[in-house]
């Protein structure tokens, strides 16, 4: 069993603490396969400052690189793994036009991003998995993966699969080089034990040893403050790849014309423990291959059916448990919108009863699915995860989040906890089970109750936050009488600070796109009123929640909105949300943003909080949509679309 990377965490006065694990004999039982997706930070960027900040080691090795790739400044070139763009930045300021960056760490891209933004330069920079590039084929002359940003996974294929896809982006007679440790000598070199100043307040003590299999480099390092102490503990570990190795793995990937140049000694300022950086091995092949045939489709067009709620059943959500006048504005407003993006045909489906026979039927000739039935097979909410459950057991694509994404975000508690694990704040609650009639009351008034399950604000009101226990008991008594007594009720500390939503379309890490905080404006609202954007706001007409709402950008420091973010997308690829989601935040009396929801497969209608975000993004309602679409169809990898045909381009299926 393999035991927590990284520090383990304690509070302290509310803040967290970090503490070593102290003595370790075996390196290797502590190594999580994953330990890349926390190690490069702005820590990583202090510990190796020395090599990877140092612009003159920087032009020095792209003056080398560009004489054995004989680079041009016409080239097409991606720089893979590129940290925070040192080589794809410097490539760009000497005026390389067509320079791209990719890297799975969303820290280091973002630097990357601001950098180029912030001198004016043209490099293109994209966060993703090197295992599963989004570029299409025959795209670059070169692509390099440099400063030993290779051999970082557990298995060989992984590195294998790295390999075939660059092959694969590559035009016909492509170079490639490649920047690694040089294996034979670390395994003889490397040094067990070291420490050095990093700056005047860091330090580093780092240990090594050999994996088990002699084949990986494992490393710890326990980087230290003066004032703090010991404020990171971490593993990691590098495949020591050896010439003869390289030269196989490269053929495997279907690399020709393999060329090994002198080995190269890094030089550094602090000339202390340069580890893995020490002596690499820089090797260069091509590929030779043929261009890829363009497939020709027979037409342009994609054929999607769109998933509806059934506005013949009951939907107890609504104000009047039936679709009234609102809704089926909402769904021509869609309907409009869908029908003006090119190249697209749809067919609308709202016929539950019917629905399992009609997809059958559709299977041959639909594309995929725009899954926008999120009232819930047969519009039961609890059923929401049984639409996409049911198009997966079909073998239908569909746009959205999977069964167990939306499973697990429909339980608000079961979330706290995944949040937490995570070290994401979340707001002091407390659970109250069925059958539960005495509750200890562990935080301080004014709380909110709310129904532990569901979504649309349903059963959150103005009556749902107490200041006393005799409110809370009356809040209690209220859920349970309009939900059941069979069901839980989450209980949390009603927090006080600015209300924020957040959305992202996409599907982090490889290609999404974030969009602009909006925070709930309450200035309007009676001050004998709760701030709160509950169901009230969002359903009843006759509230002035509903009138006196609005949301507007979000009014937040630099630091909240970056912690915002950060930890949305780690949610967001925890939980495997797909395509577009909505996380619900809210700040405390100190400023702190703490998580309120997970959203997977938002409310999509056209003056929702998804639309307005994209609003402030520059997106129509109608963009917002081919977005989405868009996020969904490279995620399913729609290759060329058949000579289907659906007569019209708005049908309903009865």
């Amino acid at each position: 069993m393999r035991k927590t990377n990284g520090t383990t965490h304690k509070k302290k006065n509310g803040k967290q603490i970090q503490n070593s694990f102290g003595p370790v004999n075996n390196l290797e039982e502590f190594l999580q396969p994953d330990w890349w997706r926390r190690i490069f930070n702005s820590m990583y960027l202090k510990t190796d400052a020395d090599v990877v900040e140092d612009k003159s080691i920087t032009a020095f090795e792209l003056d080398m690189f560009t004489n054995m790739l004989d680079l041009s400044k016409e080239h097409v070139i991606l720089d893979l793994a590129c940290g925070q763009g040192r080589h794809t930045l410097e490539l760009s300021r000497r005026g390389f036009n067509n320079v791209f960056g990719m890297d799975r760490s969303h820290y280091l891209i973002n630097r990357a991003k601001q950098t180029n933004l912030t001198e004016g330069l043209s490099a293109n920079f994209k966060e993703g998995d090197a295992r599963k590039l989004p570029y299409p084929v025959d795209t670059f002359d070169v692509v390099m993966i440099l400063g030993n940003s290779f051999g970082y996974f557990e298995s060989v294929d992984d590195d294998l699969k790295i390999l075939k896809g660059v092959l694969r982006v590559l035009k016909p007679k492509g170079k490639f080089l490649l920047d690694v440790a040089d294996g034979n000598f670390l395994k003889k070199n490397f040094n067990p034990r070291s420490w050095e100043w990093i700056n005047k307040t860091h330090f580093v003590c780092r240990e090594r040893s050999l994996a088990n299999d002699n084949e990986r480099l494992i490393s710890r390092e326990v980087i230290s403050n003066t004032k703090k102490g010991v404020i990171v503990d971490q593993f990691y570990a590098e495949r020591l790849y050896t010439k003869e190795k390289l030269t196989d793995i490269l053929r495997k990937a279907g690399f020709t014309n393999i060329m090994f140049h002198n080995e190269y000694s890094t030089d550094s300022i602090r000339n202390q423990d340069l580890g893995m950086m020490e002596r690499r091995i820089i090797v260069t092949s091509e590929a030779i291959k043929e261009w890829t045939p363009v497939k020709q489709k027979l037409t342009e067009v994609k054929n999607v059916a769109v998933l509806l709620g059934d506005p013949s059943k009951a939907d107890i959500v609504k104000p009047d448990t039936v679709f009234d006048e609102d809704d089926y504005n909402t769904i021509q407003q869609l309907k409009i919108a869908l029908s003006s993006l090119k190249n697209y045909k749809f067919i609308y489906m709202d016929n539950h009863d019917q629905l399992i026979s009609n997809l059958v039927k559709l299977k041959p000739q639909i594309d995929y699915v725009l899954n926008l039935c999120d009232e819930g097979f047969n519009n039961d909410a609890r059923n929401e995860l049984h639409v996409p459950a049911l198009l997966e057991m079909l073998k239908i694509p569909y746009t959205g989040s999977n069964p167990q994404c939306l499973a697990f975000c429909y339980d608000k508690s079961l979330i706290r906890g995944i949040a937490k694990e995570m070290d994401v704040p979340v707001a002091d609650a407390f659970y109250i089970k069925p059958e539960d009639n005495v509750f200890e009351m562990n935080i301080e008034f004014p709380v909110i109750a709310k129904p532990n399950f569901g979504d649309s604000s349903f059963g959150i009101t103005q009556k749902s936050v107490a200041y006393t226990i005799a409110e809370l008991n009356d809040a209690i008594i209220k859920t349970r009488e309009k939900f059941g007594y069979d069901k839980p009720i989450l209980v949390e500390e009603f927090l006080s600070g600015k209300d924020l939503t957040l959305g992202i379309i996409g599907n982090p890490p490889e290609s999404y796109t974030v969009l602009p905080i909006v925070e709930e404006d309450y200035s309007q609202l009676p001050d004998d009123l709760p701030k709160i954007c509950g169901y009230e706001a969002k359903w009843l007409q006759d509230s002035p929640y509903f009138h006196l709402l609005r949301s507007i950008p979000a009014d937040i420091n630099t630091g909240t909105k970056k912690m915002i973010v950060e930890l949305s997308l780690k949610l967001a690829e925890r939980l495997e949300c797909r395509d577009y989601t909505r996380f619900d935040w809210r700040l405390d009396g100190n400023g702190v943003p703490k998580l309120l929801e997970v959203n997977p497969n938002p409310g999509w209608c056209w003056d929702g909080h998804l639309a307005k975000m994209s609003d402030l993004k520059g997106m129509s309602y109608a963009d917002m949509l081919q977005t989405i679409l868009e996020a969904a169809e490279q995620r399913i990898n729609l290759a060329s679309v058949t000579n289907r045909s659906i007569k019209e381009n708005a049908t309903v299926l009865a």
